[in-house]
């Protein structure tokens, strides 16, 4: 039987100071977003990145860390997902 991971051993302060720094962002469509902060998933302790969208309704979104920071293929090239914006 598989034990539940323990939040209590989660360092906050190490993992809010890990990628992806709140601020704003440009996704690689174009749409700019703000990340404003971090979120663990509530069975397996996945780091998800809590973001708004900067545009419409302005929507809260999350994603996991990992898929936040990944390259997508563009036209050929490799761009990052969500790049600082300037």
């Amino acid at each position: 039987m598989a034990t539940d991971p323990d939040p209590a051993y989660i360092d906050r302060e190490a993992l809010e100071a890990q990628p992806p720094l709140p601020g704003r962002y440009r996704h690689y469509k174009g749409m700019p977003y703000e990340v404003v902060g971090k979120a663990l998933h509530s069975e397996t302790l996945e780091v998800l990145v809590v973001y708004r969208a900067l545009y419409d309704d302005g929507n809260l979104w999350v994603r996991p860390r990992s898929m936040f920071l990944e390259d997508v293929e563009v036209d050929g090239a490799r761009v990052p997902r969500f790049a600082p914006a300037d």
